[in-house]
């Protein structure tokens, strides 16, 4: 199953309800005790949040806040998917979790109507159109659409490879890569081509190997064309091939060395 990523709007949410909670939505509903506790934080900046967590003394605005964010603690994940039984800490991510089963997709492009399951995918889409590359490289000047791009591009700056096989402890710059270079040990070919049932353990290799069969095809067509076009003057009569000194017609132009000679 594809890794799950949340997008801008939830993890927004997540982040300013779980993490630091502010004023800045006035419209937000919140229950009796919130309210209380709220109203007294946009009176003043110097109120302390009054729910803090036992173990790494993080505080939070509600108690509601507090009990998600100890999970992270716990590891309790009381959302699970009735489809893959795959579990989640907050109700947002269950969400949209579930629309890869449903085939949801809710934001769609206004320029190519290409549509997605999360906003943070349209968000990043749009840049194609735009062009807008705002993460950029503080040592070569090389942007990139997706702050995720530039971490990895920045670790060949720094020659960081956090990930590392517990096979044969090589190590790589992407958990991509890492996860194609294990299937060296694991045998796994996930990638089969539709010719010849052939696999490989990665998809630039199958279209490498497809090329194969293209350009066999393509020999065939070729072949075959340039076959019937030397078989059609036996019905016609026809002499394509004219020697340039004396000006002879020929059937086909293999009888032209013999000609010459």
């Amino acid at each position: 199953m594809a890794e799950l990523q949340v997008d801008d709007n939830t993890s927004s949410r997540m982040t300013s309800s779980v993490e630091e909670e502010t004023c800045i939505n006035p419209d937000r509903v919140y229950d009796e005790g919130e309210k209380s506790i709220f109203g007294q934080h946009q009176s003043t900046d110097t109120i302390g949040k009054p729910h803090t967590c036992d173990r790494c003394e993080k505080s939070f605005w509600s108690s509601r806040n507090l009990k998600v964010h100890q999970r992270t603690h716990t590891g309790e994940k009381p959302y699970s998917c009735n489809q893959c039984e795959k579990s989640f800490s907050q109700s947002g991510y269950f969400k949209v979790h579930q629309r890869i089963h449903t085939g949801e997709k809710p934001f769609t492009c206004d320029q190519c109507e290409k549509s997605f399951s999360r906003s943070f995918d349209l968000t990043i889409h749009k840049r194609i159109h735009t062009g807008e590359k705002p993460f950029t490289c503080d040592q070569c000047e090389k942007s990139f659409s997706r702050s995720g791009n530039l971490r990895t591009h920045q670790r060949i700056h720094t020659g960081e490879k956090p990930f590392t096989c517990d096979q044969c402890e090589t190590s790589f710059r992407r958990s991509f890569d890492l996860r194609v270079h294990q299937r060296i040990h694991t045998g796994e070919k996930p990638y089969s081509c539709d010719q010849c049932e052939k696999s490989f353990t990665d998809s630039l290799s199958l279209k490498r190997h497809q090329q194969i069969h293209s350009f066999e095809q393509w020999k065939k067509e070729f072949s075959d064309s340039y076959s019937v076009n030397l078989h059609q003057p036996t019905h016609t009569g026809e002499k394509p091939d004219v020697c340039a000194p004396c000006e002879k017609s020929l059937r086909e132009p293999d009888h032209m060395g013999e000609h010459l000679h």
